[in-house]
């Protein structure tokens, strides 16, 4: 049984497609077995930067929103 991918003169190779959801999880199982994760430390400090990044990042947009619905209010309404 040839489990090549198919061509065609001139084109891409595509994969078989008949292999089913079982096959495609067993695949997926098996390539995340070869992950390497990172330390458990490490995963929590990360962590905690992208809390801080989005804090910042809320605070912000916070600040930019109150600033420009105070300028609309001045520039429609006066003081």
């Amino acid at each position: 049984m040839d489990t090549s991918p198919k061509t065609t003169a001139g084109s891409v190779p595509t994969p078989k497609m008949s292999r089913g959801p079982k096959a495609f999880f067993a695949e997926v199982v098996r390539e995340m077995k070869k992950v390497t994760w990172p330390p458990h430390k490490e995963t929590n400090r990360l962590f905690g930067v992208v809390l801080g990044v989005c804090a910042f990042v809320v605070l912000v947009l916070t600040v930019m929103y109150l600033v420009a619905d105070k300028v609309i209010h001045i520039l429609t309404r006066g003081f």
